[in-house]
């Protein structure tokens, strides 16, 4: 991945109207952001820090803390690493209209499969099968995203949680803890605190 990989992104915006940001170095960073959307549809955005671009996908229903649980998750395009930061609403005239919020952040580590082999995450996303460990305010523990078609353009993963000491079925954070790590609003607080801020 290179800065290439956001020529998608930059296209599909529009820097004058919206407050999404441009850019971003975080070359050999490993972070990791979940970001509530309430666009079209309420969804989450996964995304990892891979090679100083964070490699993205939504995620209708949010990551499950249940052992096993797939969930749908489909291939976006790579955003800048400034927008692991964003919280805001993107106007609804602009791709991805509606309101942002930053639901889970922090580090992950790459899980090995073989000790030997020297295999980077750019490389994992490539062959359609990521491992990794993550560090975050909600969510911790081993997951996996797998590629399931790769004749599709648009590319259909599934994301689930591994089988360790933080697996819990017990748990739902989608619904028990709704607000923002960043901030502690909720999308509706957001919202209203942006349109106050345009109207003064």
């Amino acid at each position: 991945m290179t800065k290439n990989t956001l020529k998608k992104y930059r296209r599909k915006r529009d820097f004058k109207n919206t407050e999404e940001p441009e850019d971003g170095n975080g070359k050999g960073k490993t972070i990791f952001v979940i970001q509530k959307h309430d666009a079209s549809t309420l969804h989450y955005d996964f995304r990892l820090s891979i090679d100083g671009a964070l490699a993205s996908w939504a995620v209708p229903k949010g990551l499950s803390t249940k052992a096993g649980e797939k969930q749908l998750a489909v291939r976006t395009e790579d955003h800048p690493m400034d927008y692991a930061d964003f919280e805001g609403v993107i106007p609804e005239d602009q791709y991805g209209g509606g309101t942002v919020m930053v639901w889970d952040r922090g580090e992950y580590k790459p899980i090995a499969e073989n000790k030997d082999h020297d295999k980077t995450m750019a490389d994992a996303l490539e062959d359609g099968a990521l491992k990794f460990t993550l560090e975050g305010e909600k969510l911790k523990g081993g997951y996996a995203l797998v590629r399931m078609d790769r004749k599709s353009k648009q590319e259909q993963w599934l994301i689930f949680k591994l089988d360790d000491e933080h697996a819990d079925a017990r748990r739902n954070p989608v619904s028990t803890e709704p607000d923002s790590v960043l901030t502690n609003r909720s999308l509706k607080e957001i919202a209203e605190e942006e349109d106050e801020k345009d109207n003064a």
